[in-house]
């Protein structure tokens, strides 16, 4: 989720002007993404603060489900800097990849901020100002880090359901304790709606509905891990700009689950996209209904960066950028879906674009020109990236 909150409106011109700090760098999300730049930051020996409107590092893995597994190894999971404990063949849980986190922050030091949520980021002059609760905080240059789970995207769909009809977005689904008994359908085929899914049909009358055909593929293949795979064969290489990369950036691919195996051990009934709601129910593209007495919308995020003055996005809210590096110089962007490559909102993978950011961040400290600036004109306008949900 973005670290930011709309600001109150002010209740006197006449109020006092929160104190200033003035930074080399200021990053926005204490995530994996926020996390990387710090190490990197730190190397250089740059003057620089992380922002995290949240009590602890890693937000939004705290806003996950309980019983979230990684669809990736250890041996894969690691921060620049710190290898993952434990076994590396073995997949770790959303509360060990916290405790993680806090324990990489504490090994590098890195000067984090909680409870600092961002009301606004604009730029002034040489330089950005960044409004929080009590001061303003003026950097040269600013790195946001908020990932790819900023706004839940709830369809419009869920207000024609009657109240008595328990629903959430998957951002709010902690446990099946939560969920009342009955019937309950998860929107959504992603991994997330998969494994929500299997989990619910413990307890509940579960259908799974699906509003894209998927692609699955198999944790393990021939004794090997999937990511072994990809990663021999270079696929999480490939950037977006490739011809792979352009086919597989719109595509959310199922590790690990298949509609078949949910129909045969889970006894899950897939059901195609919905397309409509009423009271109590539920209506798909087959022409079936079903009632329902939860639904579960795990129909994931849209971005939000409205706090931002003069946002470098489209009229979708997807950033413009090539490969973070915005048109506005000193902005970056880092933990985006598919920013350079499949791997870009990763754990393990997103220190290959954190290592460059901060390489753009030394050559504007010294240049006043970010690196490979020149060579971005001269290869046209700059594109966005879709908004998908990363691991």
């Amino acid at each position: 989720m973005p670290d930011v909150h709309n600001p109150p409106a002010a209740s006197s011109e006449n109020a006092p002007r929160p104190a200033r700090n003035r930074v080399d760098v200021a990053v926005i999300g204490a995530g994996q993404a926020g996390l990387a730049i710090g190490y990197f930051l730190a190397r250089q020996g740059r003057r620089f603060t992380i922002l995290e409107a949240g009590e602890g590092v890693g937000t939004a893995w705290r806003e996950r489900w309980e019983s979230l597994v990684l669809f990736t190894p250890r041996r894969y999971d690691a921060l620049p800097g710190l290898a993952f404990p434990g076994d590396p063949n073995s997949y770790p849980n959303g509360g060990e990849v916290i405790a993680y986190l806090e324990q990489y922050a504490e090994t590098f030091e890195l000067p984090i901020e909680f409870n600092s949520p961002v009301r606004s980021l604009t730029r002034s002059d040489d330089n950005f100002v960044i409004e929080l609760l009590d001061r303003r905080i003026e950097a040269d240059q600013v790195v946001v880090a908020t990932g790819p789970f900023q706004a839940p995207n709830m369809p419009p769909l869920a207000g024609q359901l009657v109240p008595e009809v328990f629903q959430t977005h998957s951002a709010g689904y902690r446990r099946p304790g939560d969920v009342p008994k009955g019937q309950v359908v998860v929107v959504g085929g992603g991994n997330t709606g998969f494994q929500i899914a299997k989990e619910l049909s413990a307890t509940n009358t579960v259908k799974l509905a699906l509003g894209s055909r998927q692609t699955p593929l198999p944790q393990r293949l021939l004794g090997r891990d999937l990511f072994w795979w990809l990663t021999k064969i270079g696929l999480l290489k490939k950037t977006v700009e490739s011809r792979i990369g352009q086919r597989l950036r719109h595509r959310d691919t199922l590790i690990g689950s298949s509609a078949r195996e949910l129909r045969r051990r889970y006894g899950v009934e897939v059901k195609p996209r919905v397309v409509g709601a009423s009271e109590r129910t539920l209506s798909f593209a087959d022409g079936s209904h079903t009632e329902v007495d939860a639904v579960i919308w795990a129909t994931g995020y849209r971005p939000d960066h409205s706090w931002i003055e003069a946002a470098p996005t489209d009229s979708d809210g997807s950033v413009r950028h090539r490969r973070g590096v915005t048109d506005v110089p000193g902005l970056y962007f880092l933990g985006l879906s598919w920013q350079h490559t499949r791997g870009s909102a990763l754990l393990g993978w997103v220190k290959d674009d954190a290592e460059f950011i901060a390489e753009q961040v030394a050559a504007q400290a010294k240049n006043g020109v970010p690196a490979g600036t020149e060579t971005a004109e001269r290869s046209g306008p700059l594109p966005t990236t879709g908004h998908q949900r990363g691991n």
